[in-house]
């Protein structure tokens, strides 16, 4: 579903993605583990059209997106749940969801439903002004709002960041269910240990580079991995 081939990403003199390449496969589950500032959310942000590359070319589903501008990439199905959830903290959660469906021209009202049978917490508090929501709230309607698009490809940058470890579990456990309802996930995680476990292919990012590969449960496994990322 989605090719990188040698993406180099600089910003002014730094080289912050240094010519990597990987795939996405469809229906699949891909986790990019790494420290801070190895950059896995520059690479998102230069799939979503936000950040320009130096080099290289992201395909989706055939079709070079590298150059395209973040409204087109949307459009054709791909959406980012940002680092820090950035809702809309002035407008209730119902208005929020339907931002999220701005490039739509159909009826809202099933996907809705969904949205609600996913996360009831938002159906209760639709009429709730964003800002006004817990951390883990505020990360559920980020996501929900991204699922709104009726997105092929969901990029998910550091969802569980600032979270408790009883919500961690449960926003995972909803990135399980949404990739089993068909949607393809592009995971950037810094609890190596969840993210691993839910991937089916993972990477490894240090400094701009890709250092290790392999399925989630390989790279649980492996020792460096452990010793590195997972505490062991």
């Amino acid at each position: 579903m989605l090719k990188i081939t040698d993406l180099t990403v600089n910003y002014g003199a730094i080289e912050a993605v240094k010519g990597i390449s990987f795939d996405v496969p469809e229906g699949k589950v891909v986790t990019l583990i790494g420290a801070n500032g190895a950059g896995k959310s520059t690479i998102l942000n230069s799939i979503s059209g936000i950040v320009r590359p130096k080099s290289g070319s992201i395909e989706f589903n055939g079709e070079d997106i590298t150059s395209k501008a973040a409204a087109y990439i949307v459009g054709k199905g791909v959406t980012l749940v940002p680092e820090g959830r950035h809702i809309f903290p002035d407008l209730t959660v119902l208005e929020n969801l339907r931002i999220g469906a701005y490039l739509r021209k159909d009826n809202l009202t099933s996907d809705l439903d969904w949205i609600y049978q996913l996360f009831p917490r938002l159906k209760e508090r639709s009429w709730q002004l964003g800002g006004t929501l817990s951390g883990g709230e505020q990360q559920m309607l980020a996501v929900a709002r991204a699922l709104m698009s009726r997105p092929k490809l969901m990029m998910m940058d550091e969802p569980s960041l600032g979270l408790a470890p009883l919500i961690v579990r449960g926003i995972f456990d909803i990135i399980k269910e949404i990739n089993q309802r068909g949607v393809t996930i592009l995971l950037v995680e810094q609890n190596a240990n969840m993210a691993l476990s839910a991937a089916d292919f993972a990477y490894v990012m240090e400094t701009g580079r890709i250092t290790k590969s392999g399925t989630g449960r390989e790279l649980l496994a492996d020792p460096a991995v452990k010793e590195a990322y997972l505490g062991s």
